[in-house]
């Protein structure tokens, strides 16, 4: 099994030591992983029709816990947009594509119990995931999470703790959770191999356009966690020699809760002071102090990407007009939709050459009022 690494002072950690931060500077590890070559197009035919096909380039394989996630249907909104359903998910969620590497690792880690915090949809996946793998698991939610994602994470048998106050208030009672021994936190921001569960939605596109990518990836960001799966999977791509470019990143977050965009539009490598938690029906990507912020902005601009905001009518909107389209998708789902609909893409140079990733299945939170 590989090891973590911290990307900040390269302090190492053993996998199965169940730390779950650098000691040092107390930050999210990274992982010391380099995909095997050989991955090619001619190569997927007949395997796995789920993530789980992309074996070169996962740190884990021969998985128990498979709910046969992955492989989501990419269908054109526009001439020049396209959206990946990833709200088709097992647990209607993006989140699939991380927590089933984390119940996988857990699994073999066999840890007492499992830990996770979630606005909702990250906790959903590890209760089922966790369920699948027959791990006990205690789920940290905010109090005001949605009452539909709350009752999935009780039906898939997950201890639930609804924490009074707002997300970092949850990410904290969890970690204090986590730092009892024979816990592992399946965190979904801390723990790397997440991450190289996400990168599988750009795989994806890769294979669906018959070896290549858009010109841009539209991304709904809070944590970073999808857009960062998708800047590990285009610089993979790359060395690979499998693109020739890599597409730009646009990341997009709610005007109510921007902390990434205010730093990157400030020209900082880091967050500025300040930031605050504020209502939004982007309750997803409502995340004020991101941990992984310093690589969150580092992506966008190393891609040549920018920050877009959307306002809470605009979110509104734009769940209205995907349902009417036929896409039934939550509130945060649909924030990448709202960024890029009135002109983003236009004039590019082939059609699909954006793609929006509709992330969440509007079951989860109903239509916004």
């Amino acid at each position: 099994m590989t090891t973590y690494q911290c990307p900040q002072d390269g302090t190492r950690s053993a996998v199965s030591s169940l730390t779950w931060r650098c000691p040092v500077c107390r930050g999210p590890w990274d992982l010391d992983f380099t995909p095997a070559p050989g991955l090619a197009l001619n190569a997927l035919s007949g395997r796995a029709n789920s993530l789980w096909r992309y074996e070169e380039i996962l740190p884990l394989s021969a998985p128990s816990v498979s709910l046969g996630e992955g492989r989501t249907p990419l269908v054109p909104l526009t001439d020049t947009v396209s959206a990946k359903l990833d709200h088709l998910m097992p647990t209607l969620s993006f989140k699939d594509r991380g927590a089933v590497m984390l119940a996988e690792l857990a699994r073999r880690l066999a840890p007492e119990r499992v830990v996770a915090d979630s606005s909702g949809n990250a906790g959903t996946s590890i209760a089922a995931y966790c369920a699948r793998a027959a791990l006990p698991c205690t789920v940290y939610v905010p109090e005001g999470t949605s009452p539909k994602k709350t009752e999935q994470i009780r039906a898939h048998g997950a201890h639930l703790v609804a924490v009074p106050g707002d997300r970092e208030a949850t990410a904290l009672a969890a970690r204090a959770a986590a730092d009892e021994p024979g816990a592992f936190y399946a965190s979904h921001v801390f723990n790397p191999y997440f991450l190289h569960g996400t990168k599988t939605y750009v795989y994806e596109l890769w294979e669906d356009l018959g070896g290549r990518l858009p010109d841009t990836l539209a991304v709904p960001v809070g944590n970073g966690t999808l857009l960062l799966g998708a800047a590990l999977a285009t610089a993979e791509l790359h060395a690979l020699g499998l693109i020739a470019s890599r597409p730009r990143l646009i990341a997009v977050q709610a005007e109510a809760v921007a902390p990434l965009a205010a730093a990157f539009h400030a020209g900082a490598d880091d967050l500025l002071p300040g930031a605050a938690a504020a209502p939004t029906l982007a309750e997803g990507i409502a995340i004020p102090r991101p941990p992984r912020a310093r690589q969150i902005l580092a992506a966008v601009r190393g891609s040549g990407g920018t920050f877009l905001t959307v306002t809470e009518d605009e979110i509104r909107d734009a769940q209205r007009d995907l349902a009417a389209r036929g896409f039934y998708v939550e509130t945060t789902g649909v924030a990448c939709w709202a960024a890029v609909r009135d002109g983003l893409g236009q004039g590019a140079d082939r059609p699909g050459s954006v793609v929006v990733p509709l992330c969440g299945a509007g079951l989860k939170t109903g239509m916004a009022g």
